[in-house]
Formats: structure tokens, C-alpha cells, sequence
């Protein structure tokens, strides 16, 4: 049946979310877009686009320093994205919530200040194999400089977690677990609140990779116990350039500055230098203003929406796809892990992932094609990359019908 005649779930007013979007309304080589690339960057509805438009047009000026009204007012409208980005995720306190300029900037935060302070030669660390680039080089970048030890977790072949695997590396010279609470590569959810306790029982510390969940789950640090979250803004339907370091206040406490300059000082001398508090001890220099007013606008957009309509549609659009994709045959999906996002792994026999890529494009459908930042993912399942449809949350199953078109086409293509 026509994905058009299959509505989603009967609460999500897919109608209304796609109109949010301007971008959806275009064309792309005489044909209608159809954005399957949400899991790079997600695409702004026109309540994102407005607020930050609105702030330069009517409320820029810096923030923190200024006595004068308007200066006081960015602040305030600043601030008050610390405070929802706090709800959001359900954190303790504002002062543990440290904007970045993405989740990348968190991770090498959290290595060059907590690592570099309290790792030593001989530690170690896990990571799971099916991680972000960002997620292992600032590591390994560490491991060269001061001689800690990186250990992988292991996935199986359906691309869900060894858990009896990463249990057995966990030992008393773990000190840090970091791994990806949802693989931007496969879809594959970890069991992260599983894998954070374990990883307590040892007396480590854990860094979750949040940026494909954030636009996808609900997120609870009090329940989660996550020592150290990340995302980024622009994933969730936000800005670029504007992200989020999550870490519980003991520990951003005893942190000392990674980056140095204005506003994350207290007092200055030639002699000396004292560090504001929390959170901007983190935060130096001018921020990206603009950005957290964009990010707050997109936060409450998903939250007005809800994460329980957001999911249903979301579950919903993967059931309809992998099935759909089920006959066609020499099309292989990479990740098949019971627990999953909307994201669509294909590799195709005998086509490079370059070229079902390009094919696409030309029918207006836009999809990654590569390694998707994740080589040694790829690797563990003896693939140079696929192409990756992923889903957000104004994707329809009128998309859906139309990348089973154009796979159709690609291997019409190719024989």
C-alpha cells in the first residue's frame, strides 16, 4: 500500500510539523525534496528560524558584561536556554549545564580538562566499536600524550552491545567508560543506564555521546547517572555551532579551565588569574548568542510536540521502512540491533555507496553516503561505508515510499 494512504500514528499532526519546515517545500532537480539526512544535521523549523532572526533584528547586543537594557535583556533571553536545556535533560542545577560549540568541543573538554587532571599512565579506558570519530580520537589523542590504555567493547552482528563482553573489560584500572547512547551509523541504542552502573560498580567515571538521542528520546541525568553527557544543537533541530556538556557539579568543580580568555575569569593580574564559577569556567570568551536563543526555540518546539508522539511516529516510519525494504533484493541493512533510531544502514551489492548516493540525489532524495565519521564501525562489518537514510521528526512515509523508488532505480542502474 502507498505510504500516503498509511497516516502515522493517529495523535502526530505530521501535516502541521511538515509546514513548520520551510525547507520541505522545495524542489531538488525538478523533483520534490525528500531530506533523509536528519542523523547529520537536522533541518530548523520556522520557529527556530524566526527566534534567531528576531534577536538579531531587534534584541543582539553581547551578554554577561553590559550594564545598558539591551545588553540585560540577551542576557536574560541567554540564560533562560540554560534553564530549559537543564529541564530538558532533567539535570540537577544550570551550573552543570556548559555550552559548547557542539558535542565534539564537549568531548575534548572533558579529555583535556578532566582527563589530562585526573588520568595517568596505565589507566584505562572503553569505548564501544561503534563509535563517532569524535568519540575516539580526542582519546586516543590523550592516550599519546599522557599513556592511558583504550579498551573496545565489542558489537555483535546485528550491531547490539556484547554486554557480557564489555562487562569482562571492566576492571579496577577502568576509569573512564565513553561510548554513544545511539550509533549515528546504525541506529544501534546502547543500554546506556546498564552500561553507566556497571561501569559505577568499578569506580569509573562515564561520558555518554548524546547527539542522536537527544532529538530522538527523553533524556533523565538523575535517572541515567551519567557523569558526562553531550549533543549538539544543530541535530536537534537548533543551530549550529551552539551544544551542550553535561557533567555533575563535583566534578566540573574540580575541573580546571580548558580554554582561557574573558568571561570565564574572576579576577586578573599579570601574577595571577582566579576562575569564575560554574558554568562559565567553561565558557570563555564571546558565545554563540545567537545560537542559544535558536537552541532554547528548538528545545521547546520538540517538547511541545512530545517525545511520546515523536517516538510512536518515529518507531512507526522504521517498521514501515525495513519492511518495505525487505524484497528488495542485493540490499543489505547494517545494524539490525532489536533496539534501534530511525536510521537506515543499506549497503547494495555490487554499487558504491557514492553512487546510490548521487542516484538518489538526482531524484531529490537526500541521503549520506560514506563511513558517516565511524571507520571503525564500518569496518567491524567488513563495509567501506553505505548509504544512510535517517529519519526526523517531519519525515513521512511518502519519503519513505519514494527512497524504495529510487533504490529501485539504482539497481535498475546497476543490474
Amino acid at each position: 500500500m502507498d505510504g500516503q494512504a498509511l497516516a502515522s500514528p493517529a495523535s502526530y499532526d505530521l501535516d502541521s510539523v511538515r509546514a513548520d519546515f520551510p525547507i520541505l517545500s522545495q524542489h531538488m532537480h525538478g523533483k520534490p525534496l525528500v531530506f533523509l539526512d536528519s542523523a547529520a544535521s537536522a533541518q530548523k523549523p520556522r520557529q527556530v528560524i524566526d527566534a534567531v532572526s528576531r534577536f538579531y533584528e531587534t534584541g543582539y547586543a553581547n551578554i554577561h558584561r553590559g550594564v545598558y537594557q539591551l545588553s540585560q535583556d540577551a542576557t536574560e533571553a541567554y540564560e533562560a536556554t540554560r534553564e530549559t536545556v537543564r529541564a530538558f535533560i532533567n539535570a540537577d542545577s544550570t551550573k552543570e549545564i556548559i555550552f559548547t560549540r557542539g558535542a565534539t568541543e564537549g568531548i575534548n573538554l572533558v579529555a583535556n580538562s578532566w582527563g589530562r587532571t585526573f588520568l595517568k599512565a596505565g589507566d584505562e579506558i572503553i569505548l564501544s566499536a561503534i563509535e563517532h570519530h569524535s568519540n575516539i580520537v580526542p582519546w586516543q589523542m590523550l592516550r599519546d600524550a599522557i599513556g592511558i590504555t583504550i579498551k573496545v567493547a565489542p558489537v555483535d552482528d546485528e550491531g547490539a552491545l556484547d554486554f557480557a563482553a564489555y562487562e569482562a573489560l571492566l576492571s579496577e584500572k577502568t576509569k573512564l567508560v565513553a561510548f554513544v547512547h545511539i550509533s549515528n551509523a546504525i541506529g544501534t541504542e546502547l543500554p546506556a543506564k546498564q552500561m553507566i552502573a556497571a561501569a559505577h560498580k568499578v569506580g569509573a567515571k562515564v561520558l555518554v555521546d548524546g547527539c542522536q538521542a537527544a532529538p530522538h528520546r527523553p533524556l533523565d541525568m538523575q535517572d541515567l547517572d551519567a557523569d558526562f553527557y553531550v549533543f549538539s544543537g544543530h541535530k536537534v533541530y537548533g543551530p549550529t555551532g551552539i551544544g551542550v556538556l553535561y557533567g555533575k557539579r563535583v566534578l566540573l568543580e574540580a575541573m580546571p579551565p580548558w580554554q582561557g580568555g574573558g568571561d570565564m575569569i574572576s579576577t586578573v593580574t599579570f601574577e595571577k588569574t582566579t576562575w569564575n564559577d560554574l558554568p562559565y569556567k567553561f565558557e570563555a570568551g564571546t558565545p554563540n548568542i545567537a545560537g542559544g536563543i535558536g537552541l532554547k526555540a528548538a528545545l521547546d518546539y520538540v517538547l511541545a510536540i512530545g517525545f511520546e508522539a515523536i517516538m510512536a511516529h518515529e518507531a512507526d516510519l522504521l517498521a514501515y521502512a525495513t519492511e518495505k525494504l525487505a524484497p528488495l533484493n542485493d540490499i543489505r541493512l547494517i545494524g539490525c540491533s532489536p533496539k534501534r533510531a530511525g536510521i537506515l544502514s543499506i549497503v547494495m551489492e555490487g554499487c558504491h555507496p557514492h553512487d546510490i548516493g548521487t542516484i538518489l540525489d538526482r531524484e531529490g532524495i537526500a541521503v549520506r553516503a560514506g563511513h558517516h565519521c565511524a571507520q571503525p564501525a564500518m569496518d567491524r562489518f567488513n563495509v567501506p561505508g553505505t548509504a544512510r537514510a535517517s529519519f526526523g521528526l517531519y519525515t513521512s512515509r511518502a519519503d519513505v515510499d519514494a527512497l524504495i523508488r529510487g533504490l529501485e532505480k539504482v539497481k535498475s542502474i546497476f543490474g
